[in-house]
């Protein structure tokens, strides 16, 4: 383990200068303009809305980045996502970054990546917020106070990228979890659309489409739909019921029963009003209309509706059902949104057999198990990045190589 020694941030660069904006008068092709929206709080380059810029060629080669530079937000931040962040970047296009943003270009003797998580790092635990300033609500850095802070690095360049790969591998796992989820999800929304238009037949296989098989379909008020569904009004397959006041005090972080609300989970109490198998629909508030599963015993407030099912469906597949209706288009213009269970009783829907129904809603628990177990994953290994960055960034922890 080699010796950890303190050294001026600015100290790790050959150069720290802003960017440049332009007036966007040059010619030849454009060159990609990083800015704050590009960057995130998790330290990752967002270049999905990035601007596109005509500089003079004259002044390219002094404000282009290369790929292992380090970019600091001087400005432009907010009071949810403060100005200080860091990136690295790896892009490999033209691309330069605003006068809001400094270009930092480590020297060769330091691992860029290292310098990175480091930087990332002071500002993910908050030992940056004395170099934040506001002014006329934007959240500026005062950058040149902040080259001056001394940090402690390890003195020798092979012990900081065995932190850094460290780190890296980490983040690895957490970006393919993330990409696991995104796939997962888009499958799930694919069976949605199959599964509500063409359903299952008694195998449990897709039925074929009504190009395919126009035998087994008929006409409705969705359009073509198999021939055994019928279309019936909400009212007719459950009944909505608003839950019980409750007061803020008696809603606590942990308790016996979960509270819900209008938003979902609220909290925890020690009484309960409802005990069995149910869906909830957030009705007011601004993210009325969305749908949870529950069982056994909990607490509705009287911002969520109740839904109870009738004899013959599904409480999963009504699960499912309400939440690919997007039942919040249907909230109700006001200072607060909200819903009207009538209103809502009144939605028609396409009913399958009480045995499809089953069959369907376990192809759509199937994917949201999965989709749960990548989430728990993903947790986790946020969890491990945080633990790491706190013993291998301080030095407190040795690295074996």
């Amino acid at each position: 383990m080699s010796e950890w020694i303190p050294i001026k941030i600015g100290d790790l660069f050959e150069f720290s200068r802003s960017g440049e904006w332009g007036d966007d008068t040059g010619s030849g092709e454009p060159v990609g303009v990083l800015r704050s929206v590009n960057f995130s709080n998790d330290g990752k380059l967002n270049t999905f809305d990035i601007a596109y810029r005509h500089l003079p060629n004259t002044k390219l080669e002094k404000i282009l980045m290369r790929e292992g530079d380090i970019l600091i937000e001087k400005s432009g931040g907010s009071l949810d996502q403060p100005a200080g962040r860091v990136v690295l970047s790896h892009i490999t296009f033209p691309c330069t970054c605003s006068n809001f943003i400094s270009l930092c270009r480590p020297k060769d003797k330091y691992d860029c990546s290292f310098i990175f998580y480091k930087l990332f790092n002071e500002y993910r635990t908050g030992r940056v917020v004395k170099f934040q300033q506001k002014t006329t609500g934007i959240i500026n850095f005062k950058l040149s106070e902040y080259l001056n802070e001394i940090i402690q690095i390890p003195n020798e360049k092979r012990e900081q990228t065995r932190i850094a790969r460290i780190l890296f591998s980490v983040d690895e796992t957490i970006e393919k979890t993330d990409e696991a989820i995104e796939k997962y999800k888009a499958i799930k929304q694919a069976m949605i659309n199959d599964l509500f238009t063409r359903g299952l037949d008694k195998h449990g296989k897709l039925r074929p489409t009504y190009k395919d098989a126009p035998s087994l379909y008929k006409k409705s008020e969705f359009g073509w739909i198999p021939a055994e569904w019928e279309v019936l009004r909400l009212e007719k397959v459950c009944s909505m019921q608003s839950g019980d006041g409750i007061t803020s005090v008696s809603i606590q972080e942990f308790g016996a029963y979960p509270v819900y609300g209008g938003n979902g989970l609220r909290g925890y109490t020690s009484t309960y009003t409802h005990d069995g198998d149910f869906v909830l629909i957030g009705r007011q508030g601004a993210l009325c209309g969305n749908v949870t599963r529950v069982t056994n015993k909990f607490y509705a407030s009287e911002h969520a509706v109740v839904v109870s099912v009738f004899s013959n469906v599904s409480v999963d597949w009504l699960f499912f059902i309400l939440g690919a209706m997007n039942l919040n288009r249907h909230a109700e213009a006001s200072a607060q949104p909200g819903l009207s269970v009538a209103k809502i009783l009144n939605l028609l829907i396409k009913r399958p057999s009480y045995e499809e129904q089953k069959l369907i809603a376990q192809k759509l628990i199937v994917l949201d198990s999965m989709i749960e177990t990548e989430y728990k994953a993903l947790y986790k290994n946020k969890q491990l990045k945080q633990s790491l960055m706190s013993d291998l960034l301080s030095g407190e922890v040795p690295v074996k190589a």
